[in-house]
Parts: structure tokens; sequence; C-alpha cells
């Protein structure tokens, strides 16, 4: 399937290193398409090897951060020989490695999120290392009320909220806004429209003027650590923070703190 570039557009990297992503096929309110997710797999990749990127901030333009899957996509599939398995299938495989993508990435994922955020949508931004929402910004997982369980979307939610939060929006549908959101820890912060993006790229700015190889070891520790026993954890942790300390913007940034002055960042 060819990639439609104006479905997502990118902006040019700022010179503090942050790229803004922005979904933009409004007619479909941004839904994760077979082509939406190709295009997010591919700019994630070009933001991995591009050395000028430092943090990535995903938003949306239209009445939608994220619909979620597209429905009419699904239902189209449904005709060939095998029932939409196939089709199903390769769309599962390939949603589930954006997420994964993202959560791996080596420079921080910041979501940006406006307005309603539900399913598939939903699991983008829980996704996202950190996520700054409008007041004006909605919340669901909805697929319950249409007979398809929210499975995976349910991945990433149950990883950045409690259980029991988690099992409420995935056994009700129930669109939640974004205070409760926030008072569920699916969003950091939640900020007035107006401020929104300036507030987000503010956020980021602030991240991307660290050591990058710091953030790199600290977000992959990060997710690691989290899915293991706690003695395990403090293991691992002590390995990467002693191999961290070895390294070149350590000694920098120890040094310019006792020095009283501003590190100089050699990324390494």
């Amino acid at each position: 399937m060819t990639n439609d570039p104006t479905l997502l557009i990118e902006q040019t990297v700022t010179d503090t290193g942050v790229l803004r992503l922005t979904l933009n096929d409004v007619s479909r309110r941004n839904a994760l398409s077979e082509q939406m997710l190709t295009a997010l797999a591919s700019k994630l990749q070009e933001a991995a090897e591009n050395s000028r990127v430092r943090v990535i901030v995903l938003a949306a333009v239209g009445p939608a951060f994220c619909a979620g899957h597209d429905l009419k996509e699904i239902t189209a599939a449904r005709k060939a020989e095998d029932g939409g398995r196939a089709d199903f299938d390769r769309l599962l495989q390939l949603c589930a490695s954006v997420m994964q993508a993202i959560v791996n990435h080596s420079k921080p994922v910041i979501a940006e999120v406006a307005t309603v955020a539900t399913a598939a949508g939903c699991q983008l931004v829980a996704s996202c290392d950190l996520a700054f929402a409008a007041e004006t910004a909605r919340f669901a997982t909805p697929g319950v009320n249409i007979g398809l369980f929210c499975s995976t979307p349910m991945v990433a939610l149950s990883r950045n909220v409690s259980r029991k939060h988690a099992m409420e929006m995935l056994l009700t549908g129930d669109m939640i806004d974004a205070n409760r959101a926030e008072q569920m820890g699916l969003v950091n912060r939640v900020i007035p429209a107006e401020k929104l993006s300036v507030e987000t790229m503010a956020v980021a700015e602030k991240i991307a003027a660290k050591s990058s190889m710091t953030l790199a070891t600290g977000k992959q520790a990060f997710y690691k650590q989290l899915e293991m026993p706690l003695s395990e954890a403090y293991h691992y942790a002590s390995e990467v923070m002693r191999e961290n300390m070895l390294k070149q913007d350590a000694k920098e940034g120890i040094g310019a703190f006792v020095e009283k002055r501003q590190p100089q960042w050699q990324n390494k």
C-alpha cells in the first residue's frame, strides 16, 4: 500500500531537536488505517536514525486526535475468502509494531492531545512516554459497545493506569474527560487548549536540552525494569547506572555541576 505523505505532516526539526509529527487524515478522524500506521512506522524509523532529532511530539489536526482503527477498512476486509483473517492479522501486527516502536524508541515521544482519542487512538496516547491534554480532550476504549473488546489497546492502557481504572474503561466503554484521565495517570497534565502546543513544546525543548545518550539509556532502562521482580530490577538498574557513570556525558555533567557551569554534551 502506498504511503500518502499528507496523512502525516512532518515539521522541520527545531534548533533544539524537537520533531513534530501531526496526524492529518481528518476525513477519517485520523484513524489508524494501514496507510497511517505505515506512515507512522516510517517516520519513527527516520527519526531514530536522525541524530538531529532528540524528542518527538505526536499531535493531530481535526475533530479527533485518533479514532482508533478504521472500521470501514475492517468491514471491507471481510469480503475476502478467509473473512478478513489475513488482513486483520497484518493490521494488528503492524499496529503492535508501531506501539512497540514508540516504547522502544531511543528518543522520548510526547503525545499532544487536543481532542478525542478512542480505542487504538487511546492506545497510541498510552504508548507515548508523556502525554499532555487540552481541557477539551476526551478518551475511551469503547470497543465493548460494538462487540469488539479493546484487547490490544488494553496492553498499553493497563501498563499506564491502575488495573481497576483500566478495567472500568474497557468494560464500560465510557468516555472520560481530560481531568479524569489526569487523575488516572493516562496523561501528565491538562492544559488550556490555546496553550497546549506552546506548553507541550516547552517540555519537549527542556528534555531535548539533555544529553541524548542519557535520555536513551534512561528510557530503555525504565521500561525494561518495569517487567522485572524488585531484586532483579535493582541489579539491572545498578548495572545500567554503573555503565552510565563511565560515559563521557556523565563525567561532563557531574563536573559542570561541581564547577557551577553549563554542561557541554557530547551525547556519548
